[in-house]
């Protein structure tokens, strides 16, 4: 068996439905295994040692790459065995004994609500500021990640119920409530949206040559804004999403909700967005999930 990572691209890309973004990240942290395996006369997978991946390991870290890039590292190479075990290509997984050192878990910086208030109060009076505002609102109101923001289509917004319908991580799909400042919002871009859009976009968010609206697009816009407005910090997506979730857990303290909101497939994920430790999450956990409660 050669050193082929062909077989594992396309296991992420047709049956764990992974974006291109994410195939790529895998690619380019194998790409550099391998190159340090062949470094070390190895040619096949099945040569491959746990004293080999430690060495790897240790070489990057050793360069000075952080330990949430060692992590990262380690869960790709973790994966190609797991594929290569599942096919019996493997006799072992030689990574699944070895830790990476933790990485300190840091608090995403949060907007107060009175700064959010003042980047959404801009005049959507040309048809870019209605679409900028209707993003902003949509992100704020529905605590959407960047790329389910640019992914959207004009059929995913339900209006009359006040519903978007979201492709989140992994092509898991979530349905999410949108306020009625970002529905007021969207009706406004709505209008305008015809005489930017090319002839069969279906992109609910376009540029001013009529195209979907590219990530860094959306960026440079809530950057544009954040300086127009006076906001004295750096304003992002994650930024708004974050406010979002942690506005949202402050006012209602249900964290299954957030944690569904979010579209997070574990509580501890959305433990990140919170400025609250993990045993408060956790008691509001058991007090908002039926399932959840322990017999007394």
């Amino acid at each position: 068996m050669s050193l082929d990572l062909s077989g594992f691209l396309d296991y992420l890309s047709y049956e764990k439905r992974y974006s291109p973004h994410t195939i790529a990240g895998y690619r380019r942290d194998l790409e550099g295994f391998v190159a340090f395996l062949r470094d070390h006369d190895v040619d096949d997978f099945g040569d491959v040692t746990p004293t080999l991946v430690r060495q790897f390991i240790t070489r990057k870290h050793a360069a000075g790459l952080s330990g949430k890039s060692l992590q990262r590292l380690l869960s790709s190479i973790r994966g190609l065995f797991r594929l290569l075990l599942r096919d019996g290509r493997v006799k072992m997984n030689p990574a699944s004994e070895i830790r990476a050192p933790k990485v300190e878990k840091r608090l995403p910086r949060s907007l107060e609500i009175e700064q959010v208030e003042r980047l959404l109060d801009i005049p959507a009076d040309t048809p870019l500021a209605a679409r900028d505002l209707a993003i902003m609102e949509l992100f704020y109101s529905s605590g959407l990640r960047l790329a389910e923001i640019a992914a959207l289509d004009l059929h995913d917004i339900d209006l009359a119920s006040a519903l978007v319908q979201v492709t989140g991580k992994g092509s898991r799909q979530r349905v999410v409530p949108v306020g009625g400042k970002a529905i007021a919002a969207l009706r406004n871009w709505l209008k305008h949206r015809p005489a930017l859009a090319s002839a069969g976009e279906t992109a609910l968010f376009v540029n001013n040559r009529g195209a979907r609206l590219g990530h860094r697009s959306i960026q440079r816009r809530l950057e544009h804004w954040a300086r127009e407005q006076g906001l004295d910090q750096h304003v992002h997506p994650h930024r708004l999403r974050h406010a979002f979730a942690t506005h949202l857990l402050q006012s209602s303290g249900d964290i299954r909700a957030v944690q569904e909101l979010l579209g997070h497939a574990s509580i501890s994920t959305t433990q990140i967005y919170t400025h609250l430790d993990f045993q408060h999450l956790a008691q509001a956990y058991d007090k908002a999930h039926p399932r959840a409660r322990r017999k007394k």
